[in-house]
């Protein structure tokens, strides 16, 4: 089911966490912290619209690391109802897309709830001070990677957190598949 995430909370503080990584690290919110701006990602391997976005979102990360905004990659689905999500999918699904981040599993799903995390992909970026300043979508490709020149909004918005502590005061909602809770029965 598509959803789209819920207008930015400007200055809502970033929940700590301590997630294990693909890396067989355990990274709290403190390690992947950049010095100008963080960028915490909800995503998933089998959703069509990360699969959409996933080069440009590696692209614009990595150009985001050179202007002091770190990332970290968080993988809220329940892996038993959707294996395809497993961990050891998630080490060839990052090591097939070039990861130069954290790629985490959140398998209590406390983590995205604490976020307010409703879709994959779902993006929170913060200030230097962990002050939520963007909510806002990768660009405008949906379940299709859009245009090669689609303006990139969360690199654009996370740019101007990085240069003025500010993120932009209009944001286009990020839409993608439902997180994949589990049965609380």
């Amino acid at each position: 089911m598509a959803m789209e995430s819920p207008v930015c909370d400007f200055g809502r503080k970033a929940p700590d966490f301590r997630l294990k990584g693909i890396d067989g690290r355990t990274w709290s919110l403190e390690e992947v912290r950049g010095p100008r701006g963080t960028l915490v990602m909800f995503i998933c391997n089998h959703c069509p619209y990360v699969r959409a976005v996933i080069d440009r979102l590696v692209r614009d990360v990595t150009e985001l690391r050179d202007l002091g905004v770190h990332a970290v990659a968080i993988m809220p689905n329940d892996t038993e109802s959707y294996p395809e999500d497993s961990f050891d999918r998630m080490k060839d699904f990052a090591a097939a897309h070039g990861f130069g981040f954290p790629y985490l599993i959140d398998e209590t799903q406390e983590v995205a709830r604490a976020y307010g995390a409703v879709c994959t992909p779902d993006f929170f970026g913060y200030d230097a001070g962990l002050g939520l300043q963007y909510r806002g979508r990768l660009d405008s490709s949906r379940k299709e990677a859009g245009p090669p020149d689609a303006r990139r909004e969360l690199f654009e918005a996370m740019k101007r957190v990085a240069e003025t502590g500010y993120g932009p005061e209009e944001q286009v909602p990020s839409m993608g598949c439902s997180i994949k809770w589990r049965d609380k029965g």
